[in-house]
């Protein structure tokens, strides 16, 4: 089940890659903006898997072990993903990092928007 900040990190996330994705299109065209909603979508479903999986990594020793194994699965498969997708060429290499960049950017700005309601 998603948490609130998850589902909040989600929708800003997506709003910000979809207003990037139309501006990547109206500049760079359709590659751009496949590039970054493709790399937006990869980033959301690290996210998701990470944040899916935070109470596992809280727990006695051997979950954490088994844990920081499927971390570094997940890390190969997302590498992979990355390559297959330059490999094509219909994502153009700097939209599919500027759509990498939207998860943090949200997370952020949550974060500070999180704690200044906390102070």
């Amino acid at each position: 089940m998603m948490t609130s900040l998850t589902m909040r990190v989600t929708v800003d996330a997506g709003l910000l890659a979809v207003a990037l994705a139309l501006g990547g299109a109206w500049f760079g065209g359709r590659t751009v903006c496949f590039g970054i909603l493709a790399g937006a979508v990869l980033a959301l479903a690290d996210f998701w898997w990470l944040s899916a999986r935070l109470d596992a990594a809280t727990t006695d020793a051997p979950g954490v072990t088994a844990w920081v194994a499927t971390a570094g699965l997940r890390l190969a498969g997302v590498a992979l993903a990355v390559a297959l997708l330059f490999i094509t060429g219909l994502f153009h290499p700097v939209g599919l990092v500027a759509g990498l960049s939207v998860l943090p950017c949200a997370l952020v700005a949550r974060g500070l928007r999180l704690a200044r309601e906390g102070a």
